[in-house]
């Protein structure tokens, strides 16, 4: 069993600020459970293209509002507290945050836990 407290998190190396975002990583590829979980803050007024080419990710909205526009489609998609959005096919999207969104995110395969987007908003895959 293991307990992770989000203070004890602040300030670490597991607290990655990524200019629209700051992500304090809970669970990594370290802790073997096959995924990993961040409490992430969406910066209000910015824009963040992202493509996890590599992962799937789910998103958990627990404050604020924004909205997430698909690249392939065009189609957005309002976001608000207590809703989740699941990039279920990799898709590359536009993330907007009209507030500071807080977010729960949940990657799979599991991130090692110092990754920020490269300039296509992909992290890399870890190969070990």
């Amino acid at each position: 069993m293991k307990v992770v407290k989000l203070q004890d998190v602040l300030g670490t190396e597991q607290e990655v600020d990524g200019g629209n975002w700051i992500s304090r990583r809970l669970v990594l590829k370290k802790d073997g459970m096959g995924y990993s979980v961040h409490d992430t803050i969406i910066k209000a007024g910015t824009e963040t293209h992202i493509w996890y080419q590599n992962h799937l990710e789910s998103v958990y909205c627990i404050e604020g509002e924004g909205e997430v526009e698909t690249i392939a489609d065009g189609k957005v998609w309002p976001i608000k507290k207590d809703e989740i959005y699941v990039l279920d096919k990799n898709d590359e999207h536009l993330l907007r945050a009209t507030t500071d969104m807080r977010m729960v995110c949940v990657f799979n395969p599991p991130i090692t836990g110092r990754e920020v987007h490269d300039e296509n908003g992909v992290y890399p895959v870890d190969e070990d």
